[in-house]
């Protein structure tokens, strides 16, 4: 029963991390129903370090566009991808500084279910207020090659919007890159790639601060978890990168906007179940 539970939580992590709907949020709701057996602190870091295995399923699917030394890659081609890589790393600054110091006060006071809430609801408004914006407007960076550092630093900018429990990490650095001026095919790849040093570095940090000291069945369930969210991680990026081809992400705002209501009426009937956190 275990195994199962870590298999749902695996799959909701695969599917809510690289689409713009909050794997925190849902992680969070999910929760309250799937119940682990196993000690609070081991539960906090396995929600953070089941990200790896979603990590893993970018790095497998392009693996190649990522590995600067690759013997297939022109000359010119190794210097773009090292380039990409010096985006990335610039793009990563204001999370990295910022994170590290406000990351332990927004979880003591921001990770409830009313903000998740608020935020599934404010920043699915945002997206169709954004893509109706953008009706207008034809964008300037249609190859990832092009986007340029200072774009780069402004959609890492935005990342650190995700802070705060149901904005969505993913939703944030779109919604960014859209703003200013890159296409959406082009804001979610990037989106992808800037995910694995921030994510790499949250999941480690997680560990270190739990401790290497795991249990035989706490192994296995982190394992478990990881290999589910690595598998369905490569069907969710692959059918965002194909969906966005040819439609925009209104659809992700209003599933937001429907997701957060029904969390309201929850806690209207309920009450908050991470009052006690």
């Amino acid at each position: 029963m275990e195994l199962l539970k870590t298999i749902i939580l695996g799959i909701v992590e695969g599917l809510t991390e690289w689409l713009p709907v909050s794997s925190t949020g849902h992680m969070i709701l999910v929760d309250e129903f799937i119940k682990l057996d196993v000690s609070k602190a081991f539960m906090d870091m396995f929600l953070v370090v089941i990200q790896l295995g979603a990590i893993l399923a970018v790095v497998v699917l392009n693996f190649e566009k990522l590995n600067p030394w690759s013997s297939w890659k022109s000359r010119q081609e190794k210097r773009e991808t090292m380039q990409l890589w010096a985006k990335v790393i610039v793009a990563c600054l204001p999370a990295a500084v910022i994170g590290l110091a406000f990351n332990k006060y927004m979880e003591e006071h921001f990770m409830t279910a009313p903000v998740v809430a608020a935020t599934l609801i404010f920043y699915g408004i945002m997206f169709i207020l954004v893509e109706n914006y953008n009706k207008r407007r034809r964008p300037r960076v249609n190859e990832l090659r092009r986007l340029d550092y200072k774009t780069a630093l402004i959609i890492g900018m935005f990342q650190v919007l995700s802070l705060v429990p149901g904005t969505s990490r993913s939703g944030a650095t779109i919604l960014g890159g859209i703003l200013f001026g890159t296409s959406r095919y082009v804001a979610a790849e990037f989106t992808f790639f800037l995910a694995i040093p921030v994510m790499f570095g949250a999941s480690l940090l997680k560990m270190v601060k739990f401790g290497f000291h795991y249990t035989g069945a706490e192994i296995v369930i982190l394992l478990v978890g990881m290999v589910t969210a690595f598998i369905v991680s490569i069907l969710s990026i692959k059918f965002l990168l194909s969906y966005i081809k040819t439609n925009d992400f209104k659809a992700f705002g209003w599933y937001r906007i429907v997701l957060g209501i029904i969390v309201i009426a929850y806690l209207l009937l309920v009450g908050d179940p991470t009052a006690d956190n």
